[in-house]
């Protein structure tokens, strides 16, 4: 079997997705991904030798089934810093309801399991790059609230931002997702935008 495959590495992914979403992560050993996948283990072996690649790949799967970079455009298109962080914040929002059941996987795993708090780190650290892009468009714009240091703006958004967050909120609080986002929207133009 060749570890170029393009069918073998997506059931693969597909095969964690579905595990990582069941029982919260409790089953994404690589024989388990085998076994739901319908390969072998060696052959998961093939398409990633380490357990931590095929996590961050999965994350990565995710985000492109979704669709992640075509939610992003109209933030990243945007014309003032304003318009870039009210787009990124809605991108965000609606994303959160849709990866939370794996999320949630990674998030009970992480303090346990490297490989999976290597897959979580890595896909926050990309929504800590699309917060640091949203407040620099805003500093461009002198928009920034001078309050705040550029480190500091992207820092309290990316914690206002953070899953844990949303969970309190969303599932905790009862809050809808339309209030969430306006909630959202409207605290960080009152931190952020001068």
């Amino acid at each position: 079997m060749s570890s170029k495959n393009p069918e073998t590495r997506t059931r693969i992914l597909q095969a964690t997705c579905k595990l990582l979403e069941a029982d919260r992560g409790k089953g994404v050993r690589m024989s388990d991904i085998a076994k739901q996948a319908g390969i072998s283990r060696q052959a998961v072996y093939l398409h990633f030798s380490k357990r931590s690649d095929l996590l961050i790949a999965t994350t990565l799967y995710i985000d492109e089934i979704k669709d992640v970079e075509g939610r992003l455009q109209a933030s990243r298109n945007a014309t003032t810093g304003v318009q870039r962080l009210e787009l990124f914040v809605d991108a965000w929002c609606h994303y959160i309801a849709e990866i939370y059941p794996i999320a949630k996987a990674l998030l009970a795993m992480k303090e346990t399991d490297e490989d999976a708090a290597a897959a979580w780190e890595h896909r926050m650290a990309a929504l800590r790059d699309g917060c640091e892009a949203a407040v620099k468009a805003l500093k461009q714009d002198e928009r920034l609230s001078p309050e705040h240091t550029v480190k500091e703006a992207v820092d309290i958004l990316w914690t206002i931002l953070s899953i844990r967050n949303w969970e309190h909120l969303t599932i905790d609080c009862g809050w809808c997702s339309k209030k969430y986002l306006y909630k959202t929207q409207s605290l960080t133009k009152q931190l952020f935008v001068k």
